[in-house]
């Protein structure tokens, strides 16, 4: 009789070890705040800058030349930090939440006006301001592949810092402006042409104009009209 043979007892695979819990992902950091001085200077800051220039004029402070330097960059000035330097060495310092530009006006007797600044637009057209009009305080011009014509000989100025920012572009802007105001201009053009005729007015308490922009394949130009003076600076 046959021996029954012995049947071969097999191992069981071993269970798979258990996985480690994976880490928690890092929570991402928090930006960095910005400086002060990195922030981007508002249209408010640069006419309150403006504002403290004009007195350190009218106070004898300033040199008319420097004045226009001053002013020249305020205008051209993208952060807080590059504003801060130009009133750094006079008494009234660039501090946030003094009086806002339109009540430093309202306190000096100009007049408060309500909007800010207007838009003039010329596409394949014409845009054109003159007349008896009250001026904001910024105006934006723009005139690609048109013109537009502003007028300031018979306007009301209702704040002393005027800014007149241009882009032409296979176009042109023309500015007309009295003779007893202050005209000042920094721009460029690239393969075009920027001319503005600089001008200081006598009286510290006039109206000051200022061109900036560019012209591109066009051409921006200001001067004063001759025979057009304000007989009343500030109406």
């Amino acid at each position: 009789m046959d021996e029954q043979q012995p049947v071969p007892l097999t191992k069981s695979a071993p269970a798979p070890a258990p996985k480690a819990a994976s880490a928690p992902a890092p929570a991402s950091a928090a930006p960095a705040p910005v400086a002060e001085a990195e922030l981007r200077a508002s249209d408010a800051d640069r006419d309150r800058i403006a504002d403290i220039l004009r007195e350190a004029l009218a106070e004898g402070r300033l040199q008319p030349e420097e004045h226009a330097e001053r002013i020249d960059a305020v205008y051209r000035a993208k952060t807080l930090g590059e504003l801060e330097p130009l009133v750094r060495d006079l008494p009234t310092a660039p501090t946030r939440g003094t009086a806002s530009a339109a009540a430093r006006d309202a306190e000096s007797g100009w007049p408060r006006s309500l909007p800010e600044s207007e838009n003039l637009v010329a596409v394949f057209g014409g845009s054109t301001r003159k007349g008896r009009w009250r001026v904001r305080r910024r105006t934006n011009a723009l005139a690609i592949f048109g013109g537009v014509e502003i007028d300031l000989t018979e306007a009301v100025f209702e704040q002393q810092e005027i800014v007149i920012h241009v882009v032409a572009a296979f176009g042109g802007v023309d500015i007309k402006v009295p003779e007893n105001v202050s005209l000042r201009g920094s721009g460029a053009g690239i393969l075009g042409g920027f001319d503005v005729t600089t001008y200081e007015a006598q009286d510290p308490d006039a109206p000051v104009i200022h061109v900036t922009g560019f012209a591109v394949f066009g051409g921006v130009e200001a001067r004063p009209k001759r025979g057009k003076r304000l007989k009343n600076l500030r109406a």
